[in-house]
């Protein structure tokens, strides 16, 4: 569009004008389309017209359907702060000033009010009837791209999500990677991946009891990102226990994509996260208690007989050091408030892990009978994925049908109901072509998987002896089968040992008959 050069006389002074430009993305500044090219064109049809420019407003990433803008903002108090002058406000496009009809009147009349007057090197602004309906068919069509550019860019992701590719920020431990044959997609962030497997898959088996423990383990790692202070806040703990990502799934119920294959690599498998699932819901969140650490490697693990509480502890000052204590605090107790030395207790623990180191000869026959039960395992292989298969195939019949009855009805408590159950049989859909997986993959043999395993079962006592409070904790949860009681004068009572060591201690005393491979138990287990 061209426009005529104003000729000024030397008495009349140049008339004054300010440029606002806008841009809703840094796309278009890297493709030429930013503040600086609109505001050059901004300065040349001022040129043109004879008007001085005194300010320029600029928004950067901000959305063309929003009033409320910092530089628009800023636009509208200088105006207001000189009500006496009216200045030329200058836009490049319609679509700078706003990208729908509701936003661009409610601006044009908010400008106008402060004594501002809008004009463009792209259309005029008239204030008869044909030019303000140019103007607003101008502003619907821009609205109208607006909305249709969201709709592609979503409508291009939801397909780039069906094709097993997250299209949002990562989650923690992951990265965005160019790899070829698939573009931008997420790849392992290390060292933070292998921190979030280690927290997932703690949390899940138990090694973590609560979102605490999670919490103190993330906090102590360095290379885990952090708040200021190195804390970490409980719900992006939970957020983390949370996310399906980790299995290499994909869900977005909003665009009705569920449980949907990602071509990223997996952290955990689904079943851990589904573990995870009924731990969050079993248990509250506990907070962590101060003096949860080192000293007290026994805390919540060995309970009072004479009320069934678990013991505290506790540090007692004397006259010239600090002695270590545990002691029940329950009021009803007989045992209220006495106490009893951390040596003393703690000896007579590891003296109980000792006993539980099974003889040679008894060490080697449970060997020989777990490893015939792995090779029993591995031969029924196929047959457990046809099986599971099948099962598989049941879920996708079911969900079609689902589907169907969805279309069908006008309800919206029934589609409610449908799309609930549907959502549930993709569940177990997800963690049925897990299983497929792991049937159709080579196991490693059987002394690579089961050596950390068979060497704690040799000596629990050894691993308790580590300095680090998660080993001690470990041999807790995986050598009994419940809490420990202690009385303050006859030491510990029986325990109740975790099965493996149960069977174990059964066999050293003869009270064992043979048993089916089945029975110990279901062979389709952890496939």
């Amino acid at each position: 569009m061209r426009w005529e050069r104003v000729k000024t006389m030397t008495d009349n002074p140049k008339q004054n004008a300010i440029i606002y430009c806008r841009v809703s993305s840094a796309k278009q500044v890297r493709e030429g389309h930013g503040l600086n090219s609109q505001e050059t064109r901004c300065r040349e049809y001022a040129g043109h017209k004879g008007y001085d420019i005194v300010k320029v407003f600029q928004d950067e990433g901000v959305s063309g359907g929003l009033v409320d803008r910092p530089g628009i903002k800023a636009l509208l108090g200088f105006l207001k702060n000189d009500p006496t002058q009216t200045h030329i406000v200058i836009i490049d496009d319609i679509s700078r000033l706003a990208r729908g009809l509701e936003a661009h009147i409610q601006l044009r009349t908010t400008i106008s009010s402060a004594g501002g007057k809008l004009e463009s090197p792209s259309i005029e602004f008239g204030e008869d009837s044909d030019s303000q309906l140019v103007e607003n068919l101008l502003a619907s069509v821009s609205q109208h791209q607006r909305q249709k550019n969201g709709e592609q860019v979503k409508n291009r992701m939801r397909a780039r999500v069906l094709n097993g590719y997250w299209v949002s920020y990562p989650a923690i431990g992951y990265r965005y990677e160019k790899v070829p044959g698939h573009g931008k997609m997420l790849v392992r962030d290390e060292p933070i991946a292998t921190i979030v497997q280690t927290a997932l898959e703690g949390f899940a088996s138990g090694r973590f009891e609560t979102q605490a423990e999670v919490k103190l383990y993330l906090e102590s790692q360095e290379a885990f990102p952090k708040k200021k202070g190195g804390k970490i806040h409980y719900q992006r703990v939970f957020n983390l226990l949370d996310q399906i990502l980790y299995t290499g799934y994909i869900d977005l119920p909003g665009w009705g994509i569920h449980f949907q294959p990602g071509k990223h690599e997996a952290l955990i498998s689904f079943e851990t996260w589904q573990q995870i699932q009924e731990r969050l819901k079993g248990k509250a969140r506990k907070p962590a208690r101060k003096n949860l650490n080192q000293d007290f490697p026994l805390r919540g693990y060995v309970t009072c007989a004479g009320c069934g509480e678990p013991m505290s502890s506790c540090w007692s000052t004397g006259r010239n050091k600090r002695y270590p204590y545990y002691l029940c605090q329950s009021r009803d107790c007989t045992e209220y408030g006495k106490s009893v030395r951390k040596e003393k207790i703690e000896e007579e623990f590891e003296s109980l892990l000792r006993n539980l180191r099974p003889s040679q000869n008894l060490f080697y026959l449970a060997l020989d009978m777990f490893r015939d039960l792995w090779n029993d395992r591995l031969s029924k292989r196929k047959q457990e994925a046809s099986f599971i298969g099948q099962e598989a195939q049941k879920m996708e019949r079911s969900i079609a049908k689902l589907v169907d009855r969805i279309v069908e009805t006008d309800s919206p408590s029934i589609i409610v109901t449908y799309e609930n159950r549907i959502r549930e049989l993709e569940n177990r859909k997800a963690e049925l072509n897990e299983k497929i997986r792991k049937c159709g993959t080579a196991l490693p043999d059987f002394d690579e998987t089961f050596r950390t395993a068979f060497s704690f079962l040799s000596n629990p006592h050894k691993i308790w002896c580590s300095d680090r409070l998660e080993d001690k904790r470990t041999v807790l949860k995986l050598a009994f089968a419940d809490k420990l009681s202690y009385c303050r004068k006859d030491g510990f009572r029986t325990a109740r040992y975790a099965l493996p060591f149960a069977l174990l201690e059964d066999f050293g005393q003869g009270n064992y008959e043979m048993v089916g491979l089945v029975g110990l138990e279901p062979t389709t287990k952890g496939l």
